[in-house]
């Protein structure tokens, strides 16, 4: 091409040298394209890629097979050996693919070298998992564990191949980072795919008695401890404790709840055994952490031997929770797992212990923390027998006998605050006694103002209220305070966390001056309720940056549960509005306190819906929208304050303008929870108020109740009689399992009724948008009531059986709550058939529910009869004396006579009760909904 351009040069206007240029220059860009294309196909890695990916689109493929098969219930089993054994394979080779999703990470990121290798050794295990898959899926019976089974099995196939895929794409070229944000996506896609696959396996091999994986990887864990490798995370000594000390305390009450349930429930050991390992697992690598963060290497020897000696006792209660599982009536067994979990116990102590000598003030803050936790839940509590209107004191005491106490109180913790910000830079003794004064103090305080509180009478609840909150702020802020005191401890003063310690100590000292200032104006009328706004605004606003700052989240809630948090918000604006029209102090109090608590619960909800959702433009959404509630709330607030001093029209005006702000953040947090259910394929949004919501609801919690009540009646035993040669011996067994019968029944009638009311929503023929909804809601009212009197009789039966069985009750008693139950059913019945088509699968399914309940009664009534003609049969001995005879005579008489009378004043008693409860109601619902009481 050069050549030819030399010539061109020359005489650019000869054509057969432009052509012989041009056909030169064609060649080049070809060979140029064969050589990036043979440079890319020969990329280190790229091969084994597509090999891996054409394995992984075959295992795909004889997976959607069985999944097929599991569908149509024609699945054969597959492969040799057990269940067990297939499930250990499953299980091993997801930890390997596991085991692999790092190091192809980081080959795919920047060593190229390293790629074939790892991508070739992860697809070496991807055969024995689909394997192994199929294999537990044929010998599962339950056919929804084969397809969730296969279905998570076909998920990690699937997010390995797309890791795979970006892999070949970044290709180990460090340079190439628009490729690494897929590489990231994609491999903790896959981690998380393994982890839930791994989960899903653990728990029912260890529900069915397996525990061999377990104690593998407990094993694993604790030579996991010894690894020389640093951790990455970046984390401090002080982290590492804090996890650590959770996760033991973790570790004991399993070990406890083991023992408990060892005695009552066998089987519930498996989930426990699993709980126990994977808390062992967590803690095993913060251990690691801790050795090699710990500036004390005689410290860290000590925290590892005796994280180590903890891994041995867990397996060993593994063990023998394993063991206990194969026989569950063995006594030696549960003695065994017993002493193993009480070694387990003993070795927690000595992990504290090991922990707190490494570092003992941040132990002591730790521990302070976690007192101080306990004084905020006692508070919460508080606070709400103050707004019940319950909270009361001796009718001597007056708040002028506590105001003093707390004063002094209070500014003694101001002094221990002091103490605790300055033990931060001193050594661990010095903080860990500042930090077990400020609790003394806290607690102390809290018990003075609970009782001020208590002093201020039943009448001003709101009063008390703000009392309790003020306390409750400066507990929180203690909280905080000791947190970031426990973080900064060691640390240079340009450390971050010592910036954190100071503002949180800023936040203590105003928490504490605002509890002084409310304790001076708690009794005055006029100034009350502006202390309240001025309380709430400041804790709204710290609440508002804990929002901003932590990923903190308390519990994850549905997006309805978020919705149902927005009516108190709306609630408590109507209220703030009405209170800055009125200006009076109640009002202003009463919206203070109810928007303060308002809001704080739709900011933890906030988190909780956005801690269940993936996708990060609806996450950020809805922490958006709570973000903007809570500082439109506050500036309301704040509005009012302003109303309060100076009450013009143009202040009222903005206050209407900035509650319409509230309303509408509060419409974007509904429509953001609506996008969330959206998004995750569910449409039934439902009006709460709607009476067919309503009747499906009770149908369903009385089923529930009926579920609780069969549970309660299930764990019944025969009373114990005295050896005897009678018959009646097994009496009390056929008692109870008629009982039992009845009980189960009704839980079968009840959900069918349930999925009969659902049918008839379904067929249009009830509904809220329908014209007739007034007597819909009828229906639904009759539907609710007879559930719940099916519920309600079902437990007064439970009682009655329990009681007759232990010899504390007749068998009139039983007989009379068996045919309650019986009236229940009918009434139950008669209220779904009002409306129903009697052909429909419902209906048919609730009719057999009703003849089951019918048959079980009838057997109960008759067992309990026949027990009653049997213990009625008395030997009467006649004394043939003229006398004493007659006199005899005369008593048999009397007491015939008595019982009439009491019988006839029982029946009167009866009428008199169904007169009273049936007289208030109209004549359309007793129609349908009580008729067969009588």
């Amino acid at each position: 091409m050069l050549m030819a351009a030399k010539q061109l040069a020359v005489n650019a206007r000869d054509p057969p040298t432009y052509q012989t240029y041009s056909t030169h220059s064609h060649s080049l860009s070809e060979a140029i394209k064969r050589l990036v294309s043979s440079i890319r196909e020969g990329a280190p890695g790229h091969k084994e890629c597509d090999n891996a990916i054409q394995q992984l689109n075959l295992a795909l493929h004889d997976l959607d097979q069985a999944s097929l098969a599991a569908v149509g219930q024609s699945l054969s089993i597959r492969g040799d050996g057990s269940l067990q054994m297939h499930q250990q394979q499953l299980i091993n080779c997801a930890r390997q693919l596991l085991e692999h999703i790092e190091p192809i990470r980081n080959a795919a990121k920047g060593e190229a070298e390293n790629l074939g290798h790892l991508v070739t050794s992860a697809t070496s295990y991807l055969e024995p998992l689909k394997s192994g898959a199929v294999a537990c899926a044929s010998r599962t019976h339950n056919s929804k564990l084969q397809m969730a089974l296969l279905d998570q099995s076909k998920t990690v196939v699937e997010s390995m191949q797309n890791l795979l895929i970006a892999a070949k794409e970044a290709g180990g070229n460090s340079k190439a980072t628009h490729a690494h944000e897929a590489v990231d996506e994609t491999s903790d896609g896959a981690r998380e795919m393994l982890q839930e696959l791994i989960q899903t396996l653990e728990d029912t091999a260890s529900s069915s008695g397996l525990v061999s994986v377990l104690v593998d990887n407990l094993t694993k864990a604790i030579t996991k401890i010894d690894a020389r490798v640093p951790p990455k995370d970046g984390l401090s000594f002080v982290d590492y404790q804090t996890d650590m000390v959770k996760l033991a305390k973790q570790i004991a009450r399993t070990a406890q709840e083991m023992m408990s349930k060892s005695l009552t429930n066998v089987q519930e050991l498996g989930g426990l055994a699993n709980l126990l390992a994977r808390d062992y697992n967590s803690l095993a690598n913060d251990c690691h952490g801790a050795v090699h963060t710990s500036t004390n290497p005689q410290i860290g020897g000590k925290i590892k031997t005796a994280v180590q000696q903890l891994g041995n006792s867990c397996i060993d209660l593994v063990t023998e929770a394993g063991n206990l599982q194969c026989n569950p009536n063995d006594t030696y067994a549960k003695r065994d797992l017993n002493e193993r979990a009480r070694k387990v116990l003993e070795n927690v102590s000595n992990v504290l212990a090991a922990l707190q000598s490494g570092s003992k003030g941040t132990q002591a803050c730790i521990n302070a923390a976690s007192t101080v936790s306990g004084i905020i839940g006692d508070l919460d509590t508080t606070i709400m027998f103050a707004t019940a209107g319950t909270l009361n004191a001796d009718p001597d005491e007056s708040f002028n006998d506590h105001r003093e106490n707390i004063l002094k109180t209070a500014k003694a913790l101001v002094e221990d605050t002091k103490t605790l910000v300055a033990g931060a830079a001193a050594n661990q003794e010095h903080l860990a006694s500042a930090a077990q004064n400020a609790v003394m103090t806290i607690t102390k305080l809290a018990d003075c103002v609970k009782h001020g509180a208590a002093s201020l009478g039943s009448e001003q609840s709101e009063a008390q209220v703000l009392l309790i909150n003020a306390v409750k702020d400066v507990a929180s802020a203690l909280a905080d305070l000791i947190s970031a005191t426990k973080n900064a401890s060691g640390k240079s003063v340009q450390d971050t966390s010592m910036s954190t310690l100071k503002d949180s100590a800023k936040v203590m000292v105003t928490n504490v001056t605002s509890l002084l200032k409310t304790v001076k104006t708690v009794e005055d009328e006029a100034a009350r309720g502006t202390q309240a706004l001025e309380s709430s605004i400041e804790a709204i606003g710290q609440e508002m940056r804990v929002y901003a700052s932590t990923e903190r989240v308390e519990k994850k809630l549905t997006p309805d549960e978020l919705v149902l948090v927005t009516k108190p918000i709306t609630i408590a604006t109507a209220k703030a509005v009405a209170a800055g029209n009125s200006c009076r102090q109640e009002d202003v109090i009463v919206a203070a306190n109810m928007g303060r608590k308002a809001i704080f619960d739709l900011l933890r909800a906030c988190k909780g819906v956005a801690a269940t959702v993936d996708e990060d433009h609806l996450k950020r959404r809805i922490l958006g929208a709570g973000n903007n509630c809570g500082i439109a709330y506050k500036e309301l607030l704040e509005q009012i304050n302003l109303i309060i001093q100076r009450p013009t029209g143009e202040n009222k005006l903005l206050m209407g303008t900035i509650s319409k702000r509230v309303a509408a953040a509060i419409s974007d947090i509904v429509q953001s929870a609506e996008a969330v259910k959206e998004f995750r394929g569910g449409n039934e949004w439902a009006d709460p108020h709607d009476p067919t919501v309503i009747a499906e609801n009770e149908l369903l919690s009385a089923a529930n109740s009926i579920e609780a009540a069969a549970r309660k009646l299930s764990q019944l035993q025969p009373r114990q009689h005295p050896k005897q040669a009678d018959e009646g011996l097994h009496f009390d067994e056929q008692i109870l399992d008629a009982a039992k019968s009845i009980a189960a029944a009704t839980t079968a009638l009840v959900k069918a009724a349930s999925m009969a009311q659902r049918e008839l929503v379904a067929q249009g023929k009830i509904g809220a948008t329908r014209a007739d909804f007034a007597e819909d809601s009828e229906w639904s009212q009759g539907l609710v009531s007879a559930a719940r009197r099916v519920a309600a009789a079902t437990h007064n039966l439970c009682d009655a059986a329990n009681a007759m069985v232990q010899g504390q009750a007749s068998e009139e008693k039983l007989i009379s709550s068996a045919k309650q139950v019986a009236s229940s059913t009918a009434q139950l019945l008669v209220a779904c058939k009002v409306k129903a088509d009697p052909n429909s699968v419902a209906m048919h399914r609730l009719q057999n529910a009703g003849n089951a309940v019918k048959r079980a009664t009838e057997v109960l009534v008759r067992e309990a009869q026949k027990v009653k003609e049997w213990t009625y049969e008395e030997t009467v001995t006649v004394d043939q004396r003229m006398v004493t005879g007659m006199a005899q005579l005369i008593m048999a008489q009397e007491d015939i006579l008595i019982k009439e009378r009491e019988l006839e004043s029982a029946r009167k008693k009866l009428e008199l009760i169904r007169k009273a409860k049936y007289k208030d109601r109209p004549m359309e619902y007793d129609s349908t909904d009580s008729g067969t009481d009588f």
